[in-house]
């Protein structure tokens, strides 16, 4: 018989606590029944996700989900009740980040994400707090922000009034050093004097100062000024700053490490919780502490900063000032990716975190769903040698995949071939070329690759900036060589007839299309006659003048000296060079690298006009937003992007790690320097080749080169050393490396054609191109036994590129592989031709001696007219 107890009478002494039991039926089913937008966290994720009190450094490595917490992160504080929208200020570096987090929240809760005005980017929330205080600032609500642009005419105008050459002095040069100083945080009585002494004759500081006044009287910002002008206003308002402390219940950072010091202190002045002013604002070095003569309520004043500083450095080991109480922060970043400091950005800010936000949770999140397993122990080893880090350790539950490759090579043409060759396998396998990128450390590199691809035929775009071709100041240098090639080529003459700076202004450019177009002759021509009249103003007349008569000189040069010299002279007496030389800049450096790179690239052909029409088939390619094509871009441009097969051309000594960043930021610039090669590493999902070459050129002059010291630091175990497809290796006779003609093939092909067959059986008979018969050995150290015809493409010289070395031309039963070039073809429509690397084709466009072919087995192609022959 049971007992049973009548409800009433049960004590809460018979009835025993209970929790459900960790990974019980009843956890997992209350689990079950959370939030959906929790599902498919990991525990550190979760984590990340669900610590809502206090401050929060989100460690988050490369692949590992940051923008995945940080959008989840807000949808648990609205879901939870915490916070309204209007309550969370959230902050992004770019507009493209911002809209992906609107998307994102959108879909988590199931709605569009309304009411959530602060959500945005530095500069756009900045912006609409100072609109908001204007008058705080002597500005009107309805400012204008001026652009980069602007503020150089602006600028302009004030050297002017100072009587400052702004030849020697580029107005540009002193809107980047505003820019640089407003980035720091630093009002003109702030700048320090041995700053402000390099620019102007010591005039920097107050030119700064009355381009801060002139900005006033124009009702005008500019971008640094909607930080800086935040700031300025936090600080002698408090009441202010409080509203918007009591405001903001929740403040959230994305890429913490890429801020600057103007952005920190418009952080950490916002996220300190609405107290007595007992506490300081946080203040740059150099700042009189004034806390203690003002009364409560008085903001600190601010003396000059004597030295760049990062705000409140950091105190003796153990030793901690008192901080005012901070409320709900979260910052999501990586030490380790912080490589643009270049421009400003200060690491410093996330490695203190736990010192301006004492007692705050740091939270790694190191499972990378990116990258393979070898690939994430290769960065990682490489990262550790960083000594300014907080340290992680990337790892992944997917499998180890393939060793990250080291190879190397002879120059860098051949580093060149190398990779196409090896991107032209990955495409026979039937991957697609979108997910393959090429990632430089210096754009000049690319130079290199794009002509490369374009003899391939291979497809490629340029990202975050112009093809080598389409770079400004190439564009400028190759509209010399056209005048003096053609000078009926009008559209060349009016690019560069005024540049650099003659005094030869619209006007003028005006009088010569109109005396042009009467008499029916080129603008060259127009020139000729225009300045032997009174037309023209005696200034500009001469300016124009001179012109002509350096043209004709050029022109009469060109007979007589080898067109590489011939560029160099064009360039040094137009005045090109110098003009890039006194521009001041952060990019003048790069462009003359550019034009250096230029100068180099004609080596390879014959003549002047042979170099152009290589150039025109370049400039001519089609490019469409949507082409399967391969992505080559810089190191920097490069973060927040993935791909499957990604290579690492450049790593040798003084190319990466940069020569010119190591002598000008020391162990700092070393260690950005390392991180950029972990970000170029991490960018890789299934292989990552690194190459380097044993000779290169650098500023026009060959220098031999040793490999990277990162190469050192890669694991062993995690990396495998393999053999350039462009040519034989590093090892060569004396530790050179070794030419790119060792051990080569005479006939080796990737093609079993037969053309192919017939020029090999054509060899063996003795009518090869070194005139011995076989078994032979040629000038070029070929061995001459029967080559053998597969399809893998492991073995064998590209003749494409083996024509050009200058080694004599390669003679195929009797037809030139390459030829001079003209400018009609021996071709017509529906031609059928053979190609040597493509296969055979039929044509279906003719452009001079330009040819769109569709090829039976690699589809349209453009290629030269004297790459291919009748079938």
């Amino acid at each position: 018989m049971i007992r049973m107890t009548e409800p009433s009478k049960i004590t809460s002494q018979n009835v025993p606590d209970h929790q459900p039991a960790a990974g019980g039926i009843a956890a997992r089913a209350r689990a079950s029944v959370g939030p959906k937008y929790l599902s498919g966290l990991n525990p550190e994720q979760r984590e990340a996700v669900e610590t809502l009190d206090g401050p929060v450094l989100v460690l988050a490595g490369a692949g590992t989900g940051k923008t995945r917490v940080l959008t989840t992160r807000i949808a648990h504080i609205l879901s939870q009740g915490r916070a309204r929208p209007a309550e969370i200020l959230s902050v992004t570096f770019t507009n493209k980040a911002a809209r992906e987090m609107k998307h994102r929240l959108g879909q988590m809760l199931g709605h569009a994400v309304e009411g959530m005005p602060w959500l945005g980017t530095f500069h756009s929330i900045g912006g609409r707090i100072l609109r908001t205080h204007a008058e705080l600032a002597q500005l009107k609500s309805n400012f204008t922000v001026l652009d980069t642009d602007d503020q150089v005419r602006l600028l302009k105008q004030l050297l002017q009034a100072e009587n400052i050459d702004d030849k020697r002095w580029p107005a540009r040069m002193l809107a980047g050093l505003i820019d640089g100083w407003k980035n720091r945080g630093l009002m003109p009585s702030q700048v320090p004097s041995g700053e402000a002494a390099v620019f102007g004759n010591g005039k920097g500081g107050k030119l700064y100062a009355s381009y801060q006044e002139r900005l006033k009287i124009l009702n005008a910002a500019d971008f640094g000024d909607l930080l800086l002008e935040d700031i300025r206003i936090f600080r002698e308002h408090p009441d202010i700053l409080r509203q918007y402390q009591q405001r903001f219940k929740f403040i959230l950072v994305d890429e913490y490490q890429d801020t600057n010091v103007a952005q920190y202190l418009w952080l950490r002045l916002l996220s300190q919780a609405p107290s007595s002013p007992s506490f300081a604002s946080p203040r740059l070095r150099g700042e009189a502490d004034a806390q203690s003569a003002a009364g409560e309520g008085d903001s600190p004043s601010t003396a000059l900063v004597e030295t760049p500083p990062h705000p409140d450095p950091l105190p003796a080991s153990g030793a901690r000032e008192q901080t005012p109480p901070t409320k709900n922060i979260c910052c999501v970043g990586d030490d380790d990716q912080s490589i643009y400091g270049w421009r400003g950005a200060e690491v410093d800010n996330i490695l203190r975190f736990d010192h301006d936000f004492p007692r705050a949770k740091v939270i790694r999140l190191e499972r990378n769903y990116r990258s393979t397993g070898h690939i994430l122990a290769a960065a990682s080893h490489l990262i550790a040698h960083n000594e300014g880090r907080l340290g992680k350790t990337l790892r992944t539950e997917d499998q180890d995949g393939e060793k990250v490759t080291v190879t190397g090579s002879w120059d860098s043409e051949e580093e060149a071939r190398g990779i196409g060759e090896e991107i032209e396998q990955i495409q026979r396998k039937g991957e697609k070329l979108n997910e393959i990128a090429i990632l430089v450390r210096a754009s000049y590199q690319m130079r290199e690759f794009e002509d490369r691809f374009v003899t391939l035929g291979l497809p490629y775009r340029v990202i975050g900036g112009p093809r080598f071709y389409e770079r400004a100041e190439i564009r400028d240098a190759l509209a010399y060589l056209r005048v003096i090639n053609s000078p009926a080529d009008d559209l060349a003459f009016e690019r560069i007839v005024n540049v650099p700076k003659r005094g030869l202004g619209d006007a003028t450019v005006q009088m010569l299309h109109d005396h042009a177009r009467k008499r029916r002759i080129p603008l060259f021509e127009a020139a000729r006659a225009v300045v032997e009249t009174d037309e023209l103003k005696p200034k500009a007349r001469g300016s124009l003048r001179e012109v002509v008569a350096q043209f004709d000189r050029w022109r009469a040069q060109r007979e007589v000296t080898a067109h590489t010299d011939l560029a160099q002279i064009v360039l040094d007496e137009s005045g090109y060079t110098e003009m890039w030389q006194k521009d001041r800049s952060a990019d003048a450096a790069g462009r003359l690298e550019n034009l250096k790179e230029l100068v180099r690239s004609m080596e390879e052909f014959e003549n002047l006009q042979g170099f152009l029409e290589h150039i025109s088939l370049v400039m001519d390619r089609d490019s469409g937003a949507d082409e399967d094509a391969v992505s080559l871009m810089t190191l920097h441009s490069a973060k927040g992007l993935e791909f499957d097969n990604v290579f690492l051309p450049g790593w040798e000594e003084g190319l990466f790690p940069s020569q010119r960043t190591l002598d000008e930021q020391g162990r700092a610039g070393l260690e950005e320097e390392r991180r950029l090669g972990h970000v170029g590493l991490t960018r890789a999902r299934r292989r990552a080749m690194i190459y380097f070459a044993t000779n290169r050129r650098i500023h026009g002059t060959w220098s031999t080169t040793i490999p990277s010291r990162f190469l050192d630091e890669l694991p062993a175990a995690n990396v495998e050393i393999t053999e350039s497809k462009g040519g034989s290796a590093w090892g060569g006779t004396g530790g050179y490396g070794a030419s790119r003609f060792d051990d080569m093939e005479a006939f080796g092909s990737t093609y079993s054609t037969p053309g192919w067959q017939r020029a090999q059986a054509n060899r063996n008979r003795g009518g090869g191109r070194n005139g011995g018969g076989g078994g032979s050995v040629g000038s070029g150290g070929f061995e001459e036994e029967a080559a053998t015809f597969s399809s893998s493409s492991s073995s064998g010289p590209d003749f494409g590129s083996f024509s050009s070395r200058r080694r004599g031309p390669l003679t195929i039963e009797g037809e030139l592989v390459a030829k001079s070039t003209g400018t009609t073809s021996e071709f017509s429509l529906s031609d059928r031709v053979f190609h040597q690397k493509f296969g055979y084709g039929r044509v279906t466009k003719i452009d001079g001696n330009k040819l769109t072919i569709a090829f039976d087995k690699a589809g349209e192609k453009k290629v030269v007219d004297s790459f291919v022959q009748r079938a």
